[in-house]
């Protein structure tokens, strides 16, 4: 039911552009891992209601989710974080040949030492964290006091395929214990007293935490 439910939806999500085209081909030819269609139109969506001025991305990969929030986003601004150096220069690649360029500034290096740089950009409307998925609670707690008050943080990919729910046992001890860091981290910031958080079961995952006040 599910898979006819998400077939039935993607049906009607067909991007006529060319270039996001590309770098969803890309991706998939690549193992470059982006947000799902559903995902992304979920995410776009729902910036389009709060109108931000301004995001920070944690997780550039090379540059389809930037790319993508500013066309929805005309008046917004977003600065994004890559450590991976040929993901880095793809995304450059890419944003140079995008109409968005001007409004999208990327940062290399490790979202976890990059803090001092993202802060001369100033203070944000939205943070999405789409990074390393073990280190989540610390992105948070690093860059939420960059966090306009009633801001927004979008936490991607906190169901890891479905694997946080399941009841069988996972063999590779590295994903196990990814899963573990992940389920405490859904679980603490659904007890966040400083924020209202929805974790919808769209794409991979998505968590969406307002700041209280």
């Amino acid at each position: 039911m599910e898979d006819a439910v998400n077939e039935y939806l993607l049906s009607f999500i067909d991007p006529k552009d060319k270039l996001i085209l590309e770098m969803e081909d890309y991706a998939k030819e690549n193992h470059v891992p982006i947000m799902d269609r559903l995902g992304m139109e979920f995410m776009l969506q729902f910036l389009r209601l709060i109108g931000p001025k301004s995001i920070l991305e944690l997780g550039t990969a090379i540059g389809y989710s930037s790319i993508r929030m500013m066309q929805a986003i005309p008046n917004s601004r977003i600065v994004t974080v890559e450590r991976n150096r040929e993901r880095y220069e793809k995304a450059l690649e890419y944003i140079e040949r995008s109409p968005v360029k001007e409004r999208i500034s990327v940062i290399y290096g490790d979202a976890l030492e990059t803090g001092e740089q993202v802060e001369e950009h100033g203070t944000f409307d939205v943070i999405f964290i789409d990074a390393a998925k073990g280190q989540y609670r610390r992105f948070f707690d690093l860059y939420e006091p960059l966090l306009n008050p009633g801001g927004v943080i979008i936490s991607d990919n906190v169901m890891y395929h479905g694997l946080v729910t399941t009841k069988e046992k996972i063999e590779n001890r590295r994903t196990r214990g990814l899963i573990r860091r992940i389920k405490t981290y859904n679980e603490w910031l659904m007890n966040h007293e400083g924020y209202d958080t929805t974790i919808f079961p769209i794409g991979d995952g998505v968590a969406v935490s307002k700041k209280r006040g």
